[in-house]
């Protein structure tokens, strides 16, 4: 991050790939924030789709608020780490450039951070567009009312751009870590629970993620559950004191039982090519009991005969009941 910043702004940071469609809404809705002392730093990972020439000419149009980065196709993460290097304020969010905020967003987040002097606030969100599970208003828990490392580690608790964080929590964590690439924000969000756990909720929906169809991290399920286990053990394994006061029995069902857990609401959704691959890791990691072994063993064969297994065996079953 810069070596100067201003304490009362909020730097945005933004990553942008092949987001036409949505680009200009994202970055008029940081523009227009009730909160006046907010700058935007968009990095552009590589974009063919005319993203860059909308950036450009928005850049133009809010200079010097704006700050328009690229690189070349190397992910959302080390886009969101380099945004991070240029930022200027002492406050730090992120928003994607396919989802927005409502205007007073920053506004009351900031509010909250102040008056509860926490290093984090969290709002609800909202699902919205084709293919979202579930397009209900969510408002999450008060976490700080609850055991929160039981809570983090039962699920990621907050999407990436549903709070406000102070710079030096960011800072002290050295930003987002690379190694898990479609849990990053649930690992940001534990190794920032592992440093502080001063945080406070505004209990209000100000977030929307969009669901469409143009490539997200969250639609391929299998790969999601497998980071996410893993950054589940790194929080289990690195931060012992924070689940100390947990049995090992619960915190083994809330790290690596999380895995079968996935790989049946998998199977019984009829999601089988996730079910699969998540059985066949549960298997060789050795994570199930002798019950499981009937959905196990099948997983093993090829896919296409595994489906064909499956299929099968509702057809007999719808047959004769």
């Amino acid at each position: 991050m810069s070596e100067t910043f201003s304490p009362a702004r909020i730097s945005v940071v933004m990553p942008c790939y092949n987001a036409a469609s949505f680009v200009e809404e994202a970055v008029n809705c940081v523009m227009n924030q009730t909160y006046g002392n907010v700058e935007l730093i968009v990095v552009d990972d590589g974009s063919t789709d005319g993203s860059v020439e909308i950036l450009q000419r928005l850049a133009d149009l809010h200079s010097p608020r704006i700050t328009l980065l690229y690189q070349n196709r190397m992910g959302p993460y080390p886009a969101r780490n380099l945004g991070l290097q240029h930022a200027s304020g002492g406050l730090i969010a992120f928003l994607d450039a396919d989802d927005y905020w409502t205007l007073d967003a920053l506004e009351k987040l900031l509010s909250a951070l102040n008056s509860s002097h926490a290093d984090l606030v969290y709002c609800g969100w909202q699902n919205v567009g084709k293919g979202a599970p579930g397009t209900k208003p969510h408002v999450p828990p008060d976490y700080s009312q609850m055991d929160t490392a039981a809570e983090f580690l039962r699920s990621c608790p907050w999407p990436i751009h549903a709070a406000l964080v102070k710079r030096e929590v960011i800072d002290a964590i050295n930003g987002f870590s690379q190694r898990r690439f479609s849990a990053m924000d649930y690992d940001l969000w534990l190794r920032i629970y592992a440093y502080t756990q001063n945080i406070a909720l505004v209990p209000e929906v100000m977030a929307f993620y969009r669901w469409h169809d143009k490539g997200q991290i969250s639609k391929t399920k299998w790969k999601q559950v497998l980071d996410a286990l893993q950054v589940r053990r790194d929080f289990v394994q690195q931060n012992p004191q924070r689940v100390a006061h947990l049995p090992a029995n619960k915190v083994y069902e809330l790290s690596d039982g999380f895995l079968l857990r996935e790989a049946y609401k998998a199977y019984w959704q009829r999601d089988l090519i996730d079910a699969q691959k998540l059985f066949r890791r549960a298997l060789v990691q050795g994570i199930w009991k002798m019950g499981d072994l009937k959905y196990l063993i099948p997983a093993l064969l090829p896919g296409a005969l595994f489906q064909w297994l499956v299929r099968t065996a509702d057809h007999l079953k719808e047959k004769f009941t």
